[in-house]
């Protein structure tokens, strides 16, 4: 099966995501789909659409711009910014970068969800008090 029309309807999605759109996640992820970050490793549409509905709370106009795909198979790999505001600590608009390994079922829909970023550098870097100790101990490992 050719995936590519998958990886369009999925970076159509990410790019157009709102609160409202992950009311129904069906039309992209499988029932029994296995997501994992670094925060989070659940397994069924139910806990997928919480995480996605929580980034909603914990952060302000959370928007994501996929900057490259590559397609295998049934595998893909989407290179990723995303872009948000931090609800208490800082005013500024953040960006965080990462990538995810997604798995197509059959039907097109997915049915791996895999994401990878460096936590530290991209989110705990950026948080006041956390951040200075994070950046301590990376130049600290550097030396």
């Amino acid at each position: 099966m050719d995936h590519q029309p998958s990886v369009q309807h999925l970076v159509d999605f990410f790019e157009t995501l709102t609160v409202e759109r992950t009311q129904d996640l069906s039309a992209v992820y499988t029932n029994d789909a296995y997501f994992k970050d670094p925060f989070n490793e659940v397994r069924g549409l139910p806990a997928v659409t919480r995480i996605f509905q929580h980034m909603f709370v914990q952060v302000e106009k959370p928007r994501f711009r996929i900057t490259s795909t590559v397609l295998e198979g049934n595998t893909a790999f989407l290179c990723w910014e995303f872009y948000f505001y931090m609800k208490k600590f800082n005013p500024n608009e953040q960006c965080i970068r990462g990538a995810t390994h997604i798995r197509f079922a059959a039907d097109g829909k997915v049915e791996m969800h895999r994401d990878y970023w460096d936590a530290a550098e991209e989110l705990y870097e950026k948080l006041p008090f956390l951040g200075g100790l994070m950046r301590w101990l990376k130049r600290t490992a550097n030396k």
